[in-house]
């Protein structure tokens, strides 16, 4: 097979059962509009047709792995579009937390050596790291994949910064308007010792802001918006969804059985 004929494959299907059995447990997604999964399960299978996933650690991939991941790490790209995730390709999944390495230099020039455990990592124009463990812990404001995925996002236009590349209907001066000082009292609130809704995580640098906060939009978007309605109302903006009134409407939507 030719380069021209790898490329004119179409994207992999997910089936319905599958796609289903994925919606369903996850529910900030089975919160979607009929049209919106629809749109989400196309964006997954382009997703799928390009990105490489590979398995570390001795986990055995399974498409049921690699569509959860695809479908959460898609939602937050559902209005923006697949090209926010052109500047890498390869996902690892590790059965559970992961050990990176560490070697920093101090000010003093006194090299100290670590190893990190982590949970996910996102690399800037390298692989994107998940363990599959935590990733399958997401529902409940806890999403890594979405986390690692908002740093990819924040790494479109450079080092994850807290500040993404922005579409044309947000400017960065009005970006920090909002940004900056919800970061900032987040801080002052961790430093004060506040037990914090939001992880105190987050309080780690701009970047973690983001990121964790994107975690609260698409899962508990109540408590970001309760937290920071202004912060909540940027996000809206950046990411063209309202997950809040999206699961308040599934919320109160009457149940249907089928006999």
């Amino acid at each position: 097979m030719g380069l021209l004929d790898w490329l004119r494959r179409p994207p992999p299907a997910v089936s319905e059962a599958l796609w289903g059995r994925t919606l369903h447990g996850l529910p900030f997604l089975d919160a979607l509009a009929v049209d919106e999964k629809k749109a989400l399960k196309s964006l997954v299978e382009a997703f799928l047709a390009e990105k490489e996933f590979s398995a570390a650690g001795g986990l055995e991939l399974s498409d049921e792995i690699c569509v959860s991941i695809a479908a959460q790490g898609c939602l937050p790209i559902l209005e923006l579009g697949l090209s926010a995730y052109r500047s890498w390709v390869g996902i690892v999944v590790y059965p559970d937390e992961f050990v990176v390495p560490r070697r920093i230099e101090d000010e003093d020039g006194v090299v100290h050596e670590y190893d990190d455990v982590l949970s996910g990592e996102a690399w800037q124009g390298g692989p994107l790291i998940i363990s599959w463990q935590d990733a399958a812990m997401a529902g409940d404001g806890y999403n890594v994949v979405i986390h690692e995925f908002a740093h990819k996002l924040d790494m479109l236009n450079g080092e994850a910064d807290g500040l993404p590349a922005l579409h044309s209907g947000l400017t960065a001066a009005a970006w920090a308007a909002v940004f900056d000082p919800a970061y900032a009292d987040f801080c002052a609130r961790v430093d004060a010792g506040e037990d914090t809704f939001i992880d105190p995580y987050a309080s780690s640098d701009p970047a973690e802001f983001f990121a964790v906060a994107s975690e609260h939009f698409f899962e508990t978007p109540d408590v970001l918006a309760d937290e920071y309605p202004d912060l909540y109302a940027l996000f809206m903006r950046y990411y063209r969804q309202d997950p809040l009134t999206r699961l308040t409407k599934a919320s109160t939507a009457p149940s249907t059985a089928a006999g």
